[in-house]
């Protein structure tokens, strides 16, 4: 082994690998094409032609001071090292018969080609294709069919011109021989595996010399001491300067023999025992963020003791060896130990220090994946979709969680898109578990961010928050459902005036188009639409009722909604003042008039008023529904009135009026007495005008008190997407059979689900087609009772 610790010297040059060359060469050796290539940084050589006649060769003959330079070019197959011999001369000629200009010619020779250093090869065969002159001629390397061999003395005379070398260096003496030409002499030694050989034989040599240096201070017991130090010094100056010009010669056995053979190998056993008993002892010991900061340090440590004093090529196993037994045989057990706790807390730094030190190990990022989903979908399961409790904040939590774990991918995980895809694949899966819930309840959550009165965000906020409803969405399978309770809230926020923003609504709308298609936001696209035409039919009716000089102080609003796109509303029929009325059969005989075969039909539960009241403290203004203002016009009649009063004279249904009554009295803006005074309405309440009412507004809203969506009102909705389904299934069925007229069960099956785009169980599917059957539009085959065949 070479002394360590002292400057590496460069290696000699290695030999200059060729490139492929391409040229053109004439029938009578002429020059067709010049190219330039660059041998090493001090020698260039301009390799003109490539001659593939033999009679080339003889035109060295016409000089007899020709000079040539010999170079090794080898071509490197992926298998051995497979050896071209290329001779290229650079000749003058003083001879008149030869040209006074320098010609440069490469020759490939095919037979052998003898080298400096003894080496003997056998040069490929280099094929010429044939063609006319001046085309393109492509040189083709073939492989050597077998690995060359050494020529039988060629071990022996190379070892002495090495032994002659070595004693030059250790004499301090002129060497003999080129040094790159004994670098190569020991690369084909060490090639052809007489490595441990060469190293014995060198091994004798330095002892035997340094024996030599030892006995000379035996000779001279009795020098001074600071005499006898300084000798000792310069002998080993003298000694390091020998060994790294000699290691220079025999580098490539240094690092291919030496240095593996005797160093790297134990090396690498040691450090594996080493790491796998710190492995198994600092799991134990450490918690997972503890243990991840010092296996970084280990992979830090190690890399910079290859750089310190190891050779490059020990990095990659000595890497590999921490690797696999800090992290490699230890995946598992981290990721179940620590991988939860991290994720709870949000570690962001250790959660990103833990995928890059997974990523170094085969099968890690795999196993983190695996783990992640497992915790992703157990959160989505049963923290937050199957429990019931959590409904009110299901769709919030949803949110919340899907921008901690997108933040946890985008800025730990690099974005693996294997990780974006498992995570999309979890969302999905889960929040579909609990079927139709997670659709109405997004519809609700949509609801109660567009609604008028909602100041948690602007608009921007309020676009941001939108698109990323979008993206829960789009996990839905029941987009159906959602369709119904969506367009059921936003009725009410068109009618009653109660949307936050027109250009978020639209909004809203366009990504549901985008995302849905044009027929699932084709009803709400008409939502908007009535509206529009409704503004433009009160204004010719404002005009109507101008031209006609009809007299009144109420000034009525009609909204025409088409019985198609609008939610089916139960109709209520209370007793209206004789003005309204009036009024409602004028508005009945103008629109009429203009759209014959027409049919209006009034909904009352969806009307509101603006009255004008005065109390002592002044006049006021109030913002009620049309059932309030049927109450509150009574005491114009009447100082008190019993709830049974009210309800005859108003006609409207009781659940209703009792609502409309404790709106009244007993919310935040009271403007009637109750007596006796409770929160809830009873039997023989008595209800008087509150004269002393006072409020620092003058326009007051007095909001109707909503009845909370009962069970049943719940499962009619459900149970109108339901029948829907069936039409679709029962359409798309049809369909199908009439394009096909035959088809299998299996088959017409699978085609249905190809072409609906919620889920149906197998067994309401056999129900539709058992339907259809008995409806005659399709039949059993007769032979085979598994085939259904199209009735036309």
């Amino acid at each position: 082994m070479f002394p360590t610790g002292l400057p590496s010297p460069n290696p000699p040059p290695p030999t200059q690998e060729a490139r492929t060359v391409a040229s053109d060469v004439n029938n009578d050796s002429s020059i067709t094409s010049s190219k330039k290539r660059k041998i090493n940084s001090s020698e260039k050589e301009d390799i003109d032609s490539i001659s593939s006649s033999p009679k080339t060769t003889n035109s060295s003959s016409c000089s007899s001071t020709s000079h040539h330079i010999q170079k090794k070019l080898r071509f490197e197959d992926s298998v051995d090292f497979i050896g071209l011999d290329v001779k290229m001369a650079e000749e003058s000629s003083s001879s008149a018969s030869c040209s006074s200009n320098k010609t440069k010619t490469m020759f490939l020779t095919g037979g052998v080609v003898h080298h400096a250093n003894g080496l003997t090869k056998t040069a490929g065969s280099a094929t010429f294709s044939n063609s006319k002159p001046g085309a393109a001629k492509k040189l083709v390397i073939k492989n050597f069919k077998e690995k060359p061999k050494l020529p039988e003395n060629y071990t022996h005379e190379t070892w002495q011109k090495l032994k002659e070398a070595v004693e030059a260096i250790q004499n301090s003496t002129s060497i003999k021989y080129n040094l790159e030409e004994l670098y190569q002499a020991v690369e084909n030694l060490c090639s052809h595996k007489i490595s441990a050989k060469l190293y014995k034989q060198l091994r004798v040599v330095c002892e035997d010399h340094i024996k030599a240096q030892i006995n000379q201070f035996r000779e001279y017991p009795f020098l001074h001491v600071t005499l006898f130090l300084k000798k000792i010094d310069k002998c080993w100056q003298d000694h390091c300067r020998q060994m790294i010009m000699i290691r220079s010669i025999f580098l490539f056995l240094d690092r291919t023999y030496i240095y593996q053979d005797s160093f790297e190998q134990r090396f690498l056993e040691e450090t594996n025992r080493l790491y796998a008993a710190e492995g198994q002892r600092l799991m134990q010991e450490r918690e997972v963020p503890e243990y991840l900061h010092h296996v970084h340090k280990r992979l830090e440590e190690e890399a910079d003791r290859v750089i310190t004093y190891l050779d490059q090529s020990t990095q990659k196993p000595l890497i590999a060896t921490v690797e696999k037994q800090l992290l490699g045989e230890h995946l598992t057990a981290t990721l179940q130990k620590g991988l939860n706790h991290l994720l709870d807390e949000n570690r962001i730094q250790d959660l990103s220090l833990l995928y890059q030190l997974f990523s170094r190990v085969r099968g890690g990022v795999q196993v983190c994946l695996q783990t992640s989903i497992y915790k992703t979908r157990k959160i989505i399961h049963c923290t937050i979709v199957i429990n019931p409790e959590k409904d009110k904040t299901m769709v919030q939590e949803l949110l919340d969680f899907k921008d901690k774990v997108d933040h946890i991918i985008d800025t730990c995980f690099m974005k693996n898109e294997k990780f974006v895809n498992a995570m999309k694949e979890a969302f999905e899966t889960f929040i579909n578990k609990r079927p139709n819930k997670p659709a109405e309840l997004i519809a609700k959550h949509v609801d109660s961010k567009l609604r008028a009165g909602n100041k948690e965000a602007t608009d921007e906020e309020l676009e941001k928050m939108l698109d990323k409803i979008m993206i829960i969405f789009r996990f839905i399978y029941g987009k159906d459902v959602f369709e119904a309770f969506y367009k059921k809230d936003l009725a009410k926020r068109l009618l009653v005036g109660k949307s936050a923003s027109v250009d978020a609504e639209k909004s809203m709308l366009s990504k549901l188009k985008h995302e849905c298609g044009a027929a699932f936001t084709s009803k709400l696209e008409g939502m908007f639409k009535d509206m529009e035409l409704s503004k433009d039919i009160m204004v010719q009716f404002k005009q109507y009722i101008q031209c006609q000089n009809i007299p009144g102080n109420i000034e009525l609003t009609v909204n025409i909604l088409t019985m198609g796109y609008w939610p089916t509303y139960i109709p209520m029929e209370v007793h209206l003042p004789a003005e309204m009325v009036r009024l409602q059969e004028i508005f009945k005989t103008f629109y009429l008039g203009k759209h014959s075969g027409r049919k209006l039909q009034w909904q009352s539960t969806l009307g509101h008023c603006v009255l004008k009241a005065e109390f002592k403290e002044g006049k006021k203004e109030l913002q009620v529904s049309l059932f309030q203002t049927l109450v509150l016009l009574m005491f114009n009649e009447g100082e008190e009135f019993t709830l049974e009063e009210i309800k005859l004279a108003t006609g409207i249904e009781d659940g209703e009026l009792r609502r409309t009554l404790q709106s009244l009295a007993c919310g935040k803006a009271r403007v009637i007495h109750k007596v006796p005074k409770s929160k809830d309405v009873e039997d023989g309440d008595k209800f008087s005008c509150n004269d002393d009412f006072k409020h620092k507004l003058f326009r007051i809203k007095i909001n109707q008190i909503q009845m909370k969506e009962t069970v049943e009102e719940q499962a009619s909705t459900t149970e109108r997407v339901y029948q829907d389904r069936q039409y679709q299934i029962d359409a798309a069925i049809v369909r199908i059979m009439k394009m096909r007229k035959t088809l299998s069960h299996n088959l017409l099956v699978s085609e249905v689900y190809n072409q609906l785009k919620f889920p149906v169980k197998p067994a309401d599917l056999k129900k539709r087609i058992e339907s259809l059957i008995d409806r005659d539009y399709m039949e059993r085959d007769k032979e085979n009772p598994n085939q259904y065949n199209y009735v036309a």
